[in-house]
């Protein structure tokens, strides 16, 4: 199943190039505050799931073209990201590190966007901006100190995510923190509908050019691993989403730009990014020095 969020909180399920709305049957009030109607419907989907189909099969379906999509799990209680968790990618931007031995870092759910909502840049002069393709991985349970063999267990579904990043040497959190630098969309594949996780093609584009590809059967950490260890430190919720990291390729974003991301057995979606006029800060007032200067 396909589970979208569109037009202020409302929910559909995603068939072909339609959608029908279920929020009814969900159980969620759109427009809610804060809203964590998804959230509840994560932690319950077992149980809402017939009712759910029920109204997927009798609903209007909809053009899909005709709604607005929005980020799925807007209020998420965490955001997990693993740093540099593809070796080429470690290569290119010189870490001796990687997600195996760096741990994770969080971030904000104010920095979640959806695939309607352009990627605004801040207004940090001498810096640059770069995308980042990643699957998010969506936790349906709640769960602390999974083994790695019961991973599956804990996962609800998958989604599209971008991961946005300030450029430089400053903390990675910070860098990668301002308002829509985490478009997540364009909806929730479940796992049943995804299959095998560990063998997902992805790729991101920024206009016509193809800037990554991969799959993630290449992780460094893998999705097991990433659950195990996040698992170790702290109780997972329902609707967490962990960032699988991204793999070489990385490069600037710029104002009239268009980032296309596509999964395999996900989906895919494009987003339009936008110079802003906010976001300057004294961290970011000088320019990076020594520049990135990538390796082959």
């Amino acid at each position: 199943m396909k589970i979208a969020r569109f037009d202020g909180g409302r929910i559909g399920v995603v068939l072909g190039d339609e959608i029908v709305d279920v929020t009814e049957a969900c159980g969620i009030a759109p427009g809610e505050w804060p809203p964590v109607g998804p959230v509840r419907l994560i932690r319950d989907f077992a149980e809402l799931r017939p009712a759910i189909e029920a109204a997927a099969a009798a609903g209007e379906r909809l053009p899909l073209a005709s709604v607005r999509l929005e980020t799925p799990v807007p209020w998420p209680n965490k955001i997990i990201a693993y740093p540099v968790n593809y070796h080429a990618h470690g290569k290119e931007m010189q870490a001796g590190y990687r997600a195996t031995n760096q741990g994770f870092f969080l971030k904000p759910n104010s920095s979640l966007s959806g695939p309607a909502d352009p990627v605004v840049l801040p207004n940090v002069p001498g810096r640059e901006v770069h995308h980042e393709a990643e699957l998010g991985i969506i936790i349906g349970r709640t769960a602390r100190g999974v083994k790695r063999e019961d991973w599956k267990d804990y996962v609800f579904g998958y989604a599209c995510l971008m991961d946005m990043v300030v450029r430089g040497r400053e903390e990675r959190v910070f860098r990668k923190a301002y308002d829509s630098f985490c478009p997540v969309g364009p909806w929730i594949a479940t796992a049943d509908e995804v299959g095998d996780a560990e063998q997902l093609d992805f790729k991101l584009w920024v206009g016509d050019e193809l800037r990554q590809s991969a799959n993630t059967r290449d992780l460094v950490l893998d999705i097991p691993g990433m659950i195990e260890t996040a698992s170790a430190v702290m109780t997972l919720q329902p609707g967490d989403i962990i960032a699988s990291g991204t793999p070489e390729g990385v490069g600037p974003i710029v104002d009239g730009d268009k980032v296309r991301i596509w999964i395999e057995n996900v989906g895919e979606m494009t987003v339009d990014v936008v110079q802003g006029s906010e976001g300057a800060t004294e961290v970011f007032a000088q320019a990076y020095v020594p520049p990135i200067i990538k390796q082959n």
